[in-house]
């Protein structure tokens, strides 16, 4: 089979038409034009000696590292010209390298992203846009013969020029202070190994396939730039964008829109590309890394335990012998009882009460779970926790993962805790007052619906004293903090949120609800998933009642006595 590269002449570009000669032999390569006319591009291409009519029966197009943002974002005039070419030169099969950059970073980003689904625009960020654009302009010209679409995620390549090469070969990054996103670094030969298998393995004609190509293990931005001996300094981006503004102007640093990559997690899966060609990246991100700096060297393998939302277990070690075992012990003097009833194996769902508009609950929870169970809560987050600098990294590290079915089923499906709050952020945001710890509405019962396809237990668990650390007196709407932040609306708190107050704290796991014995049908049947949901619902607000009536005080004080026949701990 001959190939037919169109290409520019970037490191990336390079290193692929090197590749595809070493793999393939055949490779006929016509080069972008360097002055913008395209005029006359599709007359190049019915006469160049590199066309279909010298045997190309397939074509491969890199988006030309030309426009505002140089080598970020395509071109889509030159696109367009070449699709337009390709359309009429009897190629049989177009391979079209997007990028993984369609998908939007923000908070919003659920992370581990398949084909089908795209984030949601939230940013204004112009590059996913322009990506879109371009696949928008492929399928348009190109479906009718067959086509593939390619969206790799940031391939590192020796001696590039883009944004990921040049940062892990520098001895200085600037990055964004308050962030740490999960980021996918790809390796040069993985790329190629993807390319070679989509090449042989042409879509039906008039049918377009698109594949994620990303690495095997992600790996946290500051742990890349350790690994890459790169020391980070942190500058905000307003500060940065003035600079980068006017180097990006000349081609010599990336716009200031790419450094929401190095804020908010973008990653994507790779699950249809293994189902449906075998594939699987033969380097993780840390692995690149050695081989962009050094090429001839064989990287470093190194044991990691990589996760796809960035829990660090080194990271909660750290904050659980300091900060959670003051506040444990010291500051809110928690009381548990029933750990033991929560599972040492198997997929759970541990339904809770959160209060407090903070998730401290959530926290102490799933760090007492470490300590006495020795497993990982890992909660459902909204994405209003994902936002902030410095909360959000707090969050991923903890092991809070994006609020979605999707994540869920991840959780249970690989025997883990699956930690939810039925009530969502308005139980959170709960006004103060004599009915702060009556239940709300459970949503939409998505928590048992989880549980009966997982066949996993319900552990449900209350707390009271939470509310109290931040008590919310009053409430101020406006439209403006609730587009931005995505709160309800702004609490009015006697420390305003920064210091909680030292209640005391009474937390009780009660007995697991089975759900095994449904079957995973049932899950659909609105009657069993209401029955199962109404039943816990009930024995925790019965278990609330039963600690709110032998609470002595709200700062201090064990609970009284209560007969356990009358409610009690045996809820």
């Amino acid at each position: 089979m001959n190939i037919l590269l169109i290409a520019g002449r970037d490191a990336l570009s390079e290193g692929i038409e090197r590749g595809l000669r070493r793999r393939r032999g055949e490779l006929s390569v016509w080069r972008f034009r360097s002055a913008p006319d395209f005029s006359e591009v599709g007359a190049d291409f019915s006469t160049a000696p590199t066309s279909a009519d010298a045997g190309a029966s397939a074509a491969v197009y890199l988006a030309g590292p030309r426009g505002k943002y140089r080598g970020v974002e395509p071109d889509l005039k030159d696109a367009e010209a070449c699709f337009r070419a390709l359309a009429t030169s009897g190629v049989e099969h177009a391979v079209v390298m997007s990028s993984a950059a369609v998908h939007e970073p923000s908070a919003h980003h659920l992370q581990w992203i398949d084909e089908v689904r795209c984030a949601p625009r939230r940013t204004g960020n112009p590059i996913p846009d322009r990506w879109q654009a371009l696949e928008r302009l492929a399928e348009q010209h190109l479906a009718a013969g067959g086509l593939t679409v390619l969206r790799p995620t940031p391939t590192l390549v020796p001696g590039g020029r883009d944004f990921w090469s040049r940062r892990v070969r520098r001895r200085l990054a600037l990055t964004t202070p308050g962030y740490d996103p999960v980021v996918q670094l790809l390796d040069l030969e993985d790329l190629l190994s993807a390319l070679g298998l989509v090449i042989d393995r042409a879509p039906a004609a008039g049918t377009v396939a698109v594949y994620h190509v990303a690495p095997a293990a992600p790996v946290p931005l500051a742990a890349a730039l350790r690994r890459a001996q790169t020391i980070r300094l942190p500058v905000p981006v307003s500060l940065q964008a003035p600079v980068r503004a006017l180097l990006a102007a000349a081609g010599r640093a990336a716009p200031t829109r790419q450094l929401d990559w190095t804020r908010h997690p973008s990653t994507v899966s790779d699950r249809r590309i293994r189902g449906h060609l075998g594939y699987a990246a033969r380097y993780s991100s840390l692995e690149a890394i050695d081989r962009c700096r050094t090429p001839s060297a064989e990287p470093r393998r190194i044991p990691i335990e990589p996760d796809r939302f960035g829990l660090d277990k080194a990271y909660h070690r750290r904050l659980s012998k300091t900060l959670f075992r003051f506040l444990q012990r010291l500051w809110w003097r928690v009381d548990y009882r029933g750990l033991e009833r929560v599972p040492t194996q198997g997929p759970a769902v541990l339904a809770g009460v959160h209060r407090g508009f903070q998730p401290w609950d959530g926290v102490m929870a799933m760090d007492q779970i470490v300590r006495t169970r020795g497993r990982y809560l890992r909660f459902l987050v909204h994405p209003t926790l994902f936002k902030p600098p410095v909360l959000t990294p707090y969050m991923q590290k903890l092991g809070g993962v994006p609020a979605c079915r999707a994540h869920a089923e991840w959780v249970l499906d690989g025997g883990g805790l699956l930690g939810i709050f039925p009530e969502g952020i308005r139980g959170a945001f709960r006004p103060y007052g004599p009915d702060v710890y009556r239940l709300g509405k459970f949503g939409r019962n998505e928590y048992v619906r989880f549980a009966i396809r997982a066949g996993a237990p319900i552990v449900p668990f209350v707390t009271v004293g939470s509310a109290e650390i931040f008590p919310i007196l009053g409430r101020v709407d406006w439209p403006w903090w609730r587009r931005v932040v995505e709160w309800p609306y702004f609490p009015i708190t006697p420390t305003l949120g920064l210091v909680p107050l030292p209640a005391k704290w009474h937390t009780r796991f009660l007995e697991p609800e089975p759900t095994e014995h449904f079957g995973p049908e049932a899950a659909e049947d609105r009657e069993i998933v209401s029955a199962v949901s109404q039943r816990v619902k009930e024995r925790m607000q019965a278990a609330l009642e039963d600690l709110l009536a032998r609470r002595r005080h709200r700062f201090w004080g064990d609970l009284s006595e209560y007969p356990a026949e009358a409610g009690g701990d045996g809820l």
